[in-house]
């Protein structure tokens, strides 16, 4: 009966350690101010848009592209 108390120690241990993690991200996520979250939101539009990789959208201008044109499939890697 003694490993029955042993686990319900360990799952115990599990879900505070489990806690303490989700509490730390939160507390990263929040640390943002409002203009922070914005201009990481534009910049990961502009890349989205364009169909470049991680850092190569922030030089971008998401204005002059056109909405009416469709996006190139030539320059995508196949998936």
């Amino acid at each position: 009966m003694r490993w029955w108390k042993i686990l319900g120690l360990a799952a115990f241990a599990g879900v505070a350690a489990t806690g303490v993690v989700i509490a730390r991200a939160e507390r990263r996520r929040r640390a943002y101010t409002p203009e922070e979250i914005r201009e990481r939101l534009r910049i990961r539009h502009a890349e989205a848009g364009t169909g470049a990789g991680a850092g190569a959208g922030a030089e971008t201008d998401t204005e002059t592209v056109s909405a009416a044109e469709p996006p190139r499939t030539g320059d995508q890697p196949p998936r």
